[in-house]
This record gives structure tokens, sequence and C-alpha cells, in this order.
């Protein structure tokens, strides 16, 4: 690799423009909108906006997404998932697992779960 393309690769992951691209494709493909530059203006004033405190970010899973994910691991209908099954699905919405407060012996409720799910989907875009 020469040193122009080392040097333009190592910007681009310094100021995490590779993720931001990511998450916009993926937001771009999931709404799939008829003026897709407008959308992605729309998208990166909104993250502006948040990081901003005047509005939140954007984000492809809602409520019902949440409480529907955590259905599916909680097969047993108990009210709870287990502390590998919560770290197992932040990974699979490629989330963070890095500081989590919750020890191999406590149980994860719903409200736990949202709650933590939302401050790490807003934690992914509060660093553009």
């Amino acid at each position: 690799m020469a040193a122009g393309e080392r040097g333009g690769r190592d910007y681009l992951e310094r100021h995490g423009i590779p993720e931001l691209l990511r998450r916009l494709s993926a937001l771009l493909l999931y709404h799939q909108p008829e003026r897709p530059r407008q959308f992605l203006i729309q998208v990166l004033e909104t993250v502006k906006a948040g990081r901003q405190g005047e509005g939140t970010y954007p984000c492809l899973m809602d409520e019902s997404n949440l409480v529907a994910m955590f259905q599916m691991l909680d097969v047993a209908d108990l009210g709870y998932i287990t502390p590998v099954q919560y770290r197992e699905a932040l990974k699979t919405l490629g989330l963070s697992t890095d500081n989590l407060h919750i020890g191999d012996d406590e149980n994860v409720t719903l409200d736990t779960f949202k709650e933590e799910v939302k401050k790490r989907l807003l934690e992914i875009w509060a660093v553009y």
C-alpha cells in the first residue's frame, strides 16, 4: 500500500468516517427514500441537532423492535434474560459491550434492556 493511500485510510479511520458511512448506508437502505441525498442531509442535520442537545439521533430500532427482540430472547416468558443473552444481543446490534454494569449472576429485565440499548445507540452517533 502506498504511503498516500495509507495516510488517507488512517485519516478516515481517525475521524470515524467508514463507520459513519456504514450507518448512513444502513439508514438509507432501510428507509429507501425517494430523495436519497435530501434524506442523508436530514439525517446529518438530526445528528448535529442531537449533539447540540436539540433532538434525538437517528435509529433503526424503535420501542416495538426492542420489545420484540427481548421477547425472542426470553423464550420462557420469565420477564428477564441472562447477561450472556444480553451481551450477544448487543453484539448482534453492533453495539459495544464495554462498560457493562451487569454481573454474571444478575438478570436483565425488559426495562433495563430497552434503556441500555437506547443509551448505546445514542452513544454511537454522539461521536460524530
